[in-house]
């Protein structure tokens, strides 16, 4: 690939070349709209293809166009957010490169596995431009679970979704989840301040003005139909 602003040209891995502007991956672009971990391209024999991480709003454009994940061309414009890159050397094979990869068949989860993953993907599918999944630590606490416990359940879930060991093996597994569409977490529901509870006994039902009280009783006993909450008929005296 050559990075179009530098003219610098890098070649890809045997096997998958990490892209974006963290100090860990194979390919750095500085650029702010790159996410630190943008994308990775695959090598597969013959074929090359680029796999969109889904942690920057900014995504990933193949010739303009916006991809998840896209087989590549000889000659084609990668876009990392608004940094460019020229793929050359890339060998033609007979398959579309419009069509986009099928994805994987998501594996059987417990719902406690969803509840991780969940977790796990949040922070990635927030309002923040550049973001990494959840730590361990971060999801025992919200899921009130041990940290144990969690990394248990990350544990299985490598394994479910086939995700080798290595570096940022969770923002792979975050990947891949959000890629299938298995999960889509909303933010955090914040209640305004004026509709907190406050302290003290419960304010009961409101009540509109001109409306009859609500009928009294015994405790247990139905108003107005002389049996018990117990449904035991019985006559009140």
């Amino acid at each position: 690939m050559r990075i179009e602003d530098s003219g610098v040209v890098m070649p890809l891995r045997p096997d998958v070349t990490t892209v974006g502007r963290g100090r860990g991956v194979d390919v750095r672009l500085d650029d702010p709209s790159v996410s630190r971990l943008h994308a990775e391209i695959v090598r597969r024999g013959p074929y090359v293809y680029v796999v969109d991480m889904g942690l920057s709003r900014n995504g990933t454009r193949v010739n303009g166009r916006p991809i998840a994940r896209r087989v590549l061309e000889d000659g084609d414009v990668v876009s990392f957010g608004t940094a460019r890159v020229r793929m050359g050397g890339i060998p033609r094979e007979e398959v579309d490169p419009d069509v986009e990869l099928r994805r994987a068949v998501a594996p059987e989860l417990t719902r406690r596995e969803v509840d991780v993953l969940t977790s796990l993907c949040r922070p990635a599918l927030s309002d923040e431009a550049f973001v990494a999944p959840a730590t361990a630590r971060h999801i025992a606490e919200e899921l009130v679970v041990t940290e144990a416990a969690v990394k248990q359940h990350l544990l299985r879930l490598y394994q479910k979704f086939r995700i080798p060991e290595g570096a940022n093996r969770r923002t792979r597994l975050a990947n891949e989840v959000i890629a299938m569409g298995l999960v889509r977490p909303l933010p955090p529901v914040h209640v305004p301040q004026q509709n907190r509870p406050v302290d003290g006994p419960s304010p009961g039902p409101v009540r509109r003005p001109g409306a009859p009280a609500p009928a009294q009783g015994r405790p247990g006993h139905l108003p107005g139909t002389g049996r018990t909450a117990t449904g035991v008929g019985r006559r009140a005296s």
